[in-house]
């Protein structure tokens, strides 16, 4: 076994005594958290935060739109981009669960790293899908592993002190690697994705709303075929096909957190129609509303 099996191995352990159960558990770190599955799950839709994760055990797919992102041990997944993404565990048991520690990314520190390693400026790319994979070399799997053993220090200034310099040695050996492009347009306010991501947090604000593609790209300061190109790029989908999907997302939470029925949940997020929103919400979550949440009741929160 090599030094880096000996790192991912005792990152499972470190995970797998902080994954109380099964689903997705907080941490005492900020933006830190433990994803556990004990089997093999169907794949679930859900919004997906701009984060990196790193797996420690098993096997996870990540689907956007008709592409599809495998990752295991040794690799990290990145969303640049608050996504409609569908997670899937491949491997899991309860003997060997899967596991993987994600990092939420702050905008606000990965700028602070992208200026202290390149004081003369960073440059400007085009943007990209919003979602990859990428095998994790050695050093960094090194500061994943220091940054999750402070969840098993007993002193709170230990944690205070020490995680933000292990997660700024995250992002630093991230920008040192292929995901760069990725991770610097997060941090920089006049680049592509960042408007792209603009125009995500207004399609989130407004998703019951009739909102026109015009209006959307002035509002983010794009021409309209500008803005149509990036989205496609980072979203693999249209901003009116992004809107329906945070739609049925947030029918869904209301199915499941108020207990409300179908037509009601249609028409809170801009349906008039409810044999319309039935419809579209089983073509987006393979089951009708009943029975959708029928089954989500009995899994594990992945979101």
């Amino acid at each position: 076994m090599d030094n880096g099996d000996q790192m991912i191995e005792k990152l499972a352990g470190v995970l797998l005594k902080h994954a109380a159960q099964d689903g997705i558990n907080g941490t005492s770190l900020p933006r830190v958290h433990v994803l556990r599955s004990s089997q093999p799950t169907d794949p679930i839709p859900v919004l997906h935060k701009p984060a990196v994760c790193f797996v420690a055990q098993g096997m996870k797919q990540t689907m956007l739109g008709d592409e599809a992102f495998p990752y295991k041990p040794h690799q990290f997944l990145i969303v640049s981009a608050e996504l409609p993404i569908a997670g899937q565990i491949l491997e899991a048991s309860m003997d060997v669960p899967y596991l993987c520690l994600r990092l939420d990314l702050d905008p606000a520190t990965v700028s602070g790293v992208i200026q202290d390693a390149f004081p003369s400026g960073a440059r400007y790319d085009p943007p990209k899908r919003g979602v990859d994979v990428s095998t994790a070399p050695p050093e960094l799997i090194d500061a994943v592993l220091r940054l999750a053993c402070l969840l098993n220090v007993e002193r709170e200034t230990d944690r205070h002190i020490l995680a933000p310099l292990a997660e700024r040695e995250i992002i630093y050996r991230l920008l040192m690697g292929e995901q760069a492009d990725r991770l610097q347009q997060i941090a920089f306010a006049g680049s592509k994705l960042s408007q792209i991501n603009r125009a995500i947090a207004i399609l989130k604000e407004n998703y019951a709303q009739v909102l026109r593609v015009e209006e959307l790209a002035a509002r983010v300061n794009m021409s309209v075929s500008s803005f149509h190109e990036h989205f496609r790029t980072v979203t693999s989908m249209s901003p009116l096909q992004y809107q329906k999907h945070i739609r049925l997302q947030e029918a869904r939470r209301l199915l499941l957190t108020q207990g409300c029925d179908a037509a009601t949940a249609g028409f809170a997020v801009g349906y008039e129609s409810p044999s319309h929103f039935s419809r579209e919400y089983s073509r987006q979550f393979g089951l009708p509303p009943k029975r959708d949440i029928e089954k989500m009741r009995g899994l594990p929160a992945f979101v």
